[in-house]
């Protein structure tokens, strides 16, 4: 098990449970259809926590883009190591939903809202204005790599802690996520995570889905923007705070 492989399993399982949880919820005849924000929130929070249990022994469970690149702004993680997590994050979320697909083929088949079966691969604002989706991730991520950074108060101890989401524990980082979602996710579906929603993005537009809409390219760079802004401010608060 290299890093590289632990970032690519662990995002796939966290977008597998992820979008699987959504595709439960929102796609027609699922012995979940309906159950709700509460479901959804809930199976992403414990998504993470499974994929952070997969991953954090190998690689610090990143998971995350905007997770890596606010550590390496930080000063925690190596700049040399961000575009191979990068890749390996997008390519575990690419083979996650497309194993949520599989599995919910059928339900994709007999679900009529084209916007439903979308739901289920990327995020969808529930009213579209720019400045205020953007500002929901990154206000949303902030709050997750402000956590992150400060969880374990490693940097004020005696002996340094290495902090990574695989470092601080799966537990807090899940009612963390769990969280965000429930406090700030209803306004744009909280990517927080730009593979998150660019990896699905891109099957969606790929995969044979009877009825879909046209993948809406044009809203794609908030959630890829939105986080990494808010990665890099929470970055820069914490260097700022600890100097």
């Amino acid at each position: 098990m290299t890093p590289f492989i632990a970032e690519l399993i662990g995002t796939t399982i966290l977008i597998l449970l992820g979008n699987g949880v959504v595709a439960n919820v929102v796609l027609k005849g699922t012995k979940g259809n309906g159950s709700g924000w509460m479901v959804i929130t809930t199976g992403w929070a414990l998504a993470v926590f499974t994929g952070v249990v997969i991953a954090g022994p190998y690689s610090g469970a990143h998971l995350n883009p905007a997770v890596t690149l606010g550590l390496a702004i930080a000063g925690k993680f190596p700049w040399s190591q961000v575009p191979g997590f990068i890749l390996a994050q997008l390519l575990g979320a690419m083979l996650g939903t497309s194993f949520v697909w599989l599995m919910y083929k059928d339900h994709f088949s007999v679900t009529e809202e084209p916007v439903l079966k979308a739901a289920t691969f990327y995020t969808i604002p529930a009213i579209k204005n720019t400045k205020l989706n953007l500002i929901s991730e990154a206000l949303g991520t902030f709050v997750l790599l402000l956590a992150v950074f400060y969880i374990t108060n490693g940097e004020f101890g005696k002996e340094k802690t290495p902090i990574g989401l695989g470092s601080i524990g799966a537990i807090p980082v899940t009612f963390i996520v769990w969280a965000i979602g429930l406090s700030l996710g209803g306004t744009t579906g909280y990517a927080i995570n730009p593979a998150r929603d660019l990896g699905p993005r891109i099957m969606h537009s790929l995969l044979p889905i009877k009825g879909k809409n046209k993948t809406d390219w044009k809203y794609a760079w908030i959630p890829i923007s939105g986080p990494v802004i808010g990665a890099a401010i929470a970055a820069g608060l914490y260097l700022l705070l600890s100097i």
